[in-house]
């Protein structure tokens, strides 16, 4: 390549971007959710996908009522049907999550034990934690900085067939929305999460860790922490890969989110793009030296 031009659009402008790109005037273009399955097979060029090391969840602040029982964060995990939204409100575009770590990271377990959609199982440990049928339960606010309505409606829907009554409320400015998070002001928020290097520490020490800034919902396990801070340390690769998965399904096991997807990195390229590589961490680490176009 001679050179390189980036052309900046705001990030909603998705559609636009795969106009300009059909027209020529660009060499790759995310895909658009509108009219999804038909654009996969009447694009032309080449279309590329992978797991982003990334999650998406709800997470659940351990700090207040009622999240402070486990048993309500049980029966919240087993209310929600979180493969049909996924194949519901994405198009089946993301991967569906059963934990934290993403495919293709150290550690990533697929025998993960975690929570299959299960409403009598919700229903029963809602009872067991002194709200039969969700009587003495306070209305559940979850926070979000995004308006995904699709995905809102089905997440509220699952919870009230089980007793909760949930809604979302909406904080679009990201700053404000980050420091309130920060802040402990939310009960129950959606949150994602990309890490910054490919490594299980950059998830469950950052997001989990009793000591970490990062740690919004509170979660304090001294078993936890001692499992993460030994992996840290770690030489023997399989050793430490070891110790992380028995942090996540520790993590699982006391329910203190609700693991939702793992993005996906999708584009189409032109058919001339050519030595094309892409990578879990996104646009940042394509390798453009390695491209070449052939007109």
């Amino acid at each position: 390549l001679g050179r390189i031009v980036y052309r900046i659009f705001p990030s909603e402008a998705i559609a636009a971007m795969y106009q300009e790109f059909l027209k020529g005037n660009l060499e790759d273009t995310p895909v658009p959710m509108q009219g999804y399955p038909q654009l996969l097979a009447s694009t032309p060029g080449t279309h590329v996908k992978r797991t982003m090391i990334s999650v998406r969840f709800l997470g659940l602040n351990t700090r207040v009522k009622p999240f402070r029982d486990a048993r309500v964060r049980r029966a919240l995990l087993y209310a929600i049907d979180r493969e049909a939204i996924v194949q519901d409100a994405t198009r089946g575009r993301f991967v569906v999550a059963r934990g934290i770590l993403p495919p293709g990271t150290l550690g990533y377990n697929p025998g993960l034990r975690g929570y299959d959609y299960d409403p009598a199982r919700a229903r029963e440990l809602l009872a067991q934690a002194g709200y039969p049928a969700g009587r003495g339960l306070p209305p559940l606010i979850i926070w979000a900085g995004a308006k995904l309505e699709r995905e809102h409606q089905m997440v509220v829907r699952d919870l009230k067939a089980v007793g909760f009554q949930a809604e979302f409320k909406y904080v679009t400015d990201w700053p404000q929305f980050a420091r309130m998070l920060g802040e402990g002001k939310f009960p129950m928020f959606q949150y994602a999460w990309f890490a910054d290097v490919p490594d299980p520490d950059d998830f469950l020490f950052k997001l989990f860790h009793s000591k970490s800034p990062r740690n919004n919902t509170g979660y304090a396990n001294p078993q936890f922490d001692g499992l993460v801070e030994r992996a840290r340390i770690e030489p023997d690769g399989q050793q430490r890969a070891d110790l992380y998965r028995r942090a996540e399904q520790m993590v699982m096991d006391d329910a203190v989110v609700v693991p939702f997807f793992h993005y996906t990195y999708e584009r189409f390229f032109q058919p001339y793009v050519r030595s094309i590589e892409v990578s879990g961490l996104g646009d940042p680490y394509i390798p453009l030296r390695k491209i070449w176009l052939e007109r």
